[in-house]
C-alpha cells in the first residue's frame, strides 16, 4: 500500500514541475503590463522602472522562472503586485471558503444524483427512469450563473428565506455560514448530480447483469441486498474515480457562482489576479488547484485499491 503511494507521489512531482513551467510561461503572453497597472494613471517612467526593478520584471524570463522556482521549494509562492500581501497568505485565507463550499456542493450532489442513479438503473424504461434522464439533462443544460440569478430572485427577493449573497465563516456563525453558502452549494451541487446520475445508472445497469447479481438473486435474497450490497458495491469504482475529479473540479473555484453570490474563494482570487496581471497569484492559485487535483487523484487510486480486491492482488 505505501508502496503504491509513494509510486503515485511521485509522479505528481514532474506533474506539478510541468504544471508551473505552462503555467509561468502562457500567462507572459497575455496582453497588458502588471507595471502599468501598478503605476496608476500618472505612469511616472521613474515609478514604472521601480517596480519594474522590484519585481524582477526586467529579467529574462527563465531568471524569473528559476527565482520563482526557487522560493516555491522553500514554501514562497511570492507576493501579490496589487495587494503587496504574501500569495501563500491569501491562498490559506480563501481555501478554506472553497473548500466548505465544494464539501457541501458534493454532499448535495452525492445525495441527489446517487440514489437517482441507482433508482434509475432498477426501473430501467419505466416512470421513473424518464423522470430521473430528465431531471438529469435538465441539471445538466442549465447554467449556473442563470439557476444562480433565479434562486436569488426567488427565494432571496421574493420570499426572503435566505441571504442573496455575502460570506460568513462557520467558526463566527455556524448558521448564517450555512445560510449564505447553501444556495451556490445547491447550484454547483445539481450540475454535478446530474453528472454523477449518469455515471451511477450506467455503471448500475452493467453491474446488475453480472452472475453475482443472478446468483445472489436465485439464493433468495432481498432486493434490497442484492442491489445494494452486492451490485452497487461493484459499481462503485469508476463512481469514486468521477468523484474525486469532480470534487477536484470544486476546489478549482467554481468562477461564475463565486462571482454571482459574492463568495471570497478561488474563483473570484483568480478573476482578479488575471484582470489585474497579478502574476504571482495567478501562479499560485493554479499550482495549488493543480496539487488539489493530484491529492484528489491520489485519494481516488487509494479508494480503488481498497475497493477492488484484484488490484491489491497484483501488488
Amino acid at each position: 500500500m505505501l508502496t503504491f503511494i509513494a509510486r503515485r507521489l511521485l509522479i505528481a512531482i514532474p506533474t506539478l514541475l510541468l504544471v508551473s513551467v505552462f503555467v509561468f510561461t502562457l500567462q507572459k503572453l497575455l496582453p497588458g503590463d502588471p507595471a502599468l497597472v501598478l503605476a496608476g494613471e500618472d505612469r511616472n517612467p521613474e515609478v514604472l522602472a521601480f517596480i519594474r526593478e522590484k519585481y524582477r520584471l526586467n529579467d529574462p524570463i527563465l531568471y524569473q522562472y528559476a527565482y520563482w522556482l526557487g522560493g516555491l521549494v522553500q514554501g514562497d509562492l511570492g507576493v501579490s503586485l496589487r495587494t503587496n500581501q504574501p500569495v501563500l497568505q491569501l491562498i490559506l485565507d480563501k481555501l478554506p471558503v472553497t473548500i466548505q463550499l465544494a464539501v457541501m456542493a458534493m454532499i448535495i450532489a452525492m445525495a441527489i444524483g446517487i440514489p437517482a442513479g441507482i433508482l434509475s438503473a432498477v426501473k430501467k424504461g419505466g416512470p421513473i427512469d424518464y423522470i430521473a434522464n430528465f431531471v438529469a439533462l435538465s441539471g445538466l443544460s442549465i447554467p449556473n450563473f442563470w439557476l444562480g440569478i433565479m434562486l436569488i430572485l426567488l427565494v432571496s427577493v421574493e420570499l426572503g428565506w435566505l441571504p442573496a449573497s455575502g460570506y460568513t465563516s462557520p467558526f463566527q456563525d455556524p448558521v448564517r455560514s450555512f445560510q449564505t453558502m447553501i444556495m451556490p452549494a445547491f447550484v454547483l451541487g445539481t450540475a454535478l448530480a446530474a453528472t454523477l446520475m449518469r455515471h451511477t445508472r450506467s455503471a448500475m445497469l452493467g453491474v446488475l447483469k453480472a452472475d453475482y447479481v443472478r446468483t445472489a438473486r436465485a439464493k433468495g435474497l432481498g432486493e434490497r441486498i442484492v442491489i445494494l450490497k452486492h451490485a452497487f458495491r461493484n459499481a462503485l469504482l469508476p463512481i469514486v474515480t468521477l468523484g474525486a475529479l469532480l470534487f477536484g473540479e470544486l476546489l478549482a473555484g467554481a468562477v461564475l457562482t463565486e462571482q454571482i453570490f459574492t463568495i471570497p474563494g478561488f474563483g473570484k482570487l483568480i478573476v482578479d489576479a488575471v484582470f489585474t496581471r497579478d502574476y504571482a497569484v495567478v501562479q499560485g492559485v493554479v499550482l495549488c488547484t493543480a496539487a488539489g487535483f493530484i491529492l484528489m487523484n491520489l485519494i481516488a487510486d487509494v479508494l480503488y485499491f481498497l475497493l477492488n480486491p484484484r488490484m491489491r492482488a497484483t501488488l
